[in-house]
């Protein structure tokens, strides 16, 4: 009913929100902050805000909506306005805001600068005074591994403040001093000038500095074998092995003076993962995975721009690099750019990788990323504890009178009109079951609700067939046989009924369905639609959809459950297309298998062979100038 309401009751009244740049907050009516967000002009973006809600986003207007009050705070500069909102953001946790799952849990390497002997250890603990920290690194094991290997270079201290100070007070070395992993200041062996030397080359070589040393070391093995001094050269012939050993684990991606951090960025209407690339002396130092649950619309490079903010907001000066490479720009580039210099206190620029080696190294960010994007939300969907969750959640969302337990959802597939498939995918206690998944060929249709109807029909046919049937309707294949299948069934497997029909698609689609169900007498079915653009529910009969909270495991399910159908009708249709051509081919005289394979090869598809001229079809290989012209005349032809 919210969106026959012209606006919220709340509104300000007309000129009193300033146009200065600003932080505003939406409260509920407990208090409670629910979003906050920036503006250069107050005024301006608060009135998007309170247009008509028939007119705002379907999330959007469920935040505005569940708001009672809106307050604002005008500060003197666009950069103060981004400063105040990371703040608020971090105070209030905002419930509409988004939402960070990485829990922080990386294991960094710290070097304890503010010790009188500083020491490198492993830590979670990103709040130790005066530390130099390095990473994250993906793995505790990491750490440790390149931790053993330059102490080999620079011997510094591992040892814990007790043994340092028990070491200190009897004057004998600990165990690392003993067997030669420290230089032992501690026991006096090295001054503690001596070791803080030590530990200011450590920094300077993880903070990109390697070239140096291996040239350094280098000068001095060969100085050390021309004066015979072989031991010496053969101990920094090891330590030049275990600079190498370092390296090789971090391969040189960048220029070697390029200190940088890259993001990778996936995101759907749900969630969103960030692949944060630590590059430091133009190697990959450390690698940050962090996934984003998103409540209202936000993408692109408003999303850039909070990743950004949670990024530094809370970073040291060293932890800033250069440069920060971004797959799109936010529109306050600028005021980032200036709070990243002011942090850093040297220039910082915020850039599009758009070539060469950078633009390659964001594809492989953004790859991750969007693996880690399949991966979050296929753990959510198997997670016992999650599915459960997801269709109690269901239950309730969509007013069933209990959970479903076997839900079938379907999709229309088609090219420019033609090679119309369709896909039914089934989960059941919020699995897949791909051995019950099947495909549909539409041969005649007027548009995708005729086609879902059509394929509905058949399908719920299915459900009044005898027991002992065990063949599917005409025009229905079974999953490929590449997927699993069970060879012992007591039921046909397409006869048992589902719980809950889900179609992708908005009212047009569902309308469709719900008529399929009502003509074949299967009403008892309960059915819903989940629309892309939006993620929207609708039910049937229902003018306005169910808006599920973005973090809600039951949207999560749908979700799944759409793409999954998705997946399966485009590959049905890419092996009926791979079938047509096959066939249309073999027709032409003198075009045997291997000819029509490098023609699939090269070609692809029907539509692509047919617009190429019978110049470029002659200048495959085995195929002449007249074969060339008998298959651009078949084509044409047919």
């Amino acid at each position: 009913m919210a969106a026959r309401t012209p606006t919220v009751p709340y509104k300000p009244k007309q000129g009193e929100i300033p146009t200065n740049p600003g932080v505003y907050r939406f409260r509920d009516a407990q208090g409670r902050v629910l979003y906050v967000g920036k503006a250069k002009n107050l005024r301006s973006r608060l009135s998007n805000y309170f247009a008509p809600l028939h007119t705002l986003h379907e999330r959007t207007r469920r935040m505005v909506t569940t708001a009672s009050a809106v307050e604002w705070t005008v500060v003197s500069s666009d950069v103060d306005a981004l400063q105040l909102e990371y703040m608020w953001i971090q105070e209030f946790s905002p419930p509409f805001n988004v939402r960070y799952k990485d829990d922080k849990s990386y294991p960094f390497m710290a070097v304890t600068l503010a010790d009188e002997a500083p020491r490198v250890i492993v830590t979670r603990n990103r709040r130790i005074p005066g530390a130099k920290y390095f990473g994250p690194y993906p793995k505790v094991w990491a750490v440790h591994d390149t931790i053993d290997l330059l102490i080999k270079v620079f011997p510094i201290r591992t040892c814990s403040d007790a043994s340092y100070r028990k070491a200190m007070a009897t004057g004998r070395p600990c165990f690392p001093g003993q067997i030669g992993r420290c230089g032992g200041p501690c026991s006096g062996r090295v001054t503690i000038e001596e070791h803080r030397a030590i530990v200011d080359d450590f920094v300077a070589f993880m903070a990109g500095g390697d070239q140096r040393f291996t040239r350094e070391l280098t000068a001095r093995m060969r100085e050390a074998s021309a004066a015979m001094d072989y031991e010496s050269a053969a101990e920094y012939r090891d330590r030049l092995a275990a600079i190498d050993a370092v390296l090789n684990k971090s391969a040189l991606v960048l220029d070697a003076g390029t200190d940088a951090d890259l993001f990778g960025i996936a995101e759907d209407e749900l969630a969103a993962t960030v692949q944060h690339f630590v590059i430091r002396g133009g190697r990959v130092r450390g690698v940050r995975a962090t996934a984003i649950e998103k409540e209202i619309d936000i993408g692109g490079a408003d999303l850039v721009d909070q990743i950004l903010q949670r990024t530094y907001g809370g970073a040291v000066q060293t932890d800033i690099p250069k440069q920060v490479l971004v797959p799109a720009l936010p529109d306050d580039t600028a005021e980032l750019e200036e709070w990243l210099s002011s942090r850093r206190g040297t220039r910082v620029s915020i850039r599009i990788a758009q070539r060469g080696r950078k633009a390659e190294l964001l594809r492989t960010a953004t790859l991750n990323a969007e693996q880690a994007l399949i991966l979050h939300k296929t753990r959510r969907t198997s997670d016992y504890v999650a599915r459960t969750q997801a269709l109690t959640d269901l239950q309730e969302a969509l007013g069933l009178a209990e959970a479903p337990l076997r839900i079938e959802c379907f999709d229309v597939s088609h090219l420019g009109g033609t090679n119309v498939v369709a896909s039914m995918v089934v989960f059941e206690d919020g699995l897949p079951r791909k051995d019950q998944y099947r495909s549909f060929s539409v041969a005649e249709t007027t548009d995708d609700t005729d086609s879902l109807h059509q394929v509905l029909m058949r399908r719920l046919a299915y459900l009044d067939a005898p027991e002992d049937a065990d063949a599917a309707p005409a025009g229905v294949t079974p999953a490929d046989a590449a997927e699993p299948v069970v060879a012992e069934r007591r039921r046909p497997r397409f006869a048992y009924r589902p719980q809950l029909l889900v179609v992708d698609g908005g009212r047009p689609q569902v309308e469709a369905a719900a008529r399929a169900l009502h003509e074949s007498g299967h009403d008892e079915v309960a059915l819903c639609g989940i629309a892309k653009r939006l993620e929207e529910v609708w039910l049937p009969g229902e003018e306005y959809p169910v808006i599920l909270p973005r973090t809600s495991e039951a949207l999560y399910l749908l979700q799944r459950l759409r793409d999954e159908a998705h997946r399966f009708a485009i590959s049905h249709q890419r092996r009926r297309r791979r079938r047509d051509i096959r066939s249309v081919l073999a027709e032409v005289p003198g075009l045997g298998e291997a000819r029509i394979k490098g023609l699939l090869r090269h070609f692809g598809s029907v539509a692509a062979l047919r617009g190429a001229t019978t110049d470029e079809i002659a200048e495959l290989p085995g195929i002449g100038p007249k074969l060339a012209a008998a298959i651009h005349a078949h084509l044409s032809d047919g």
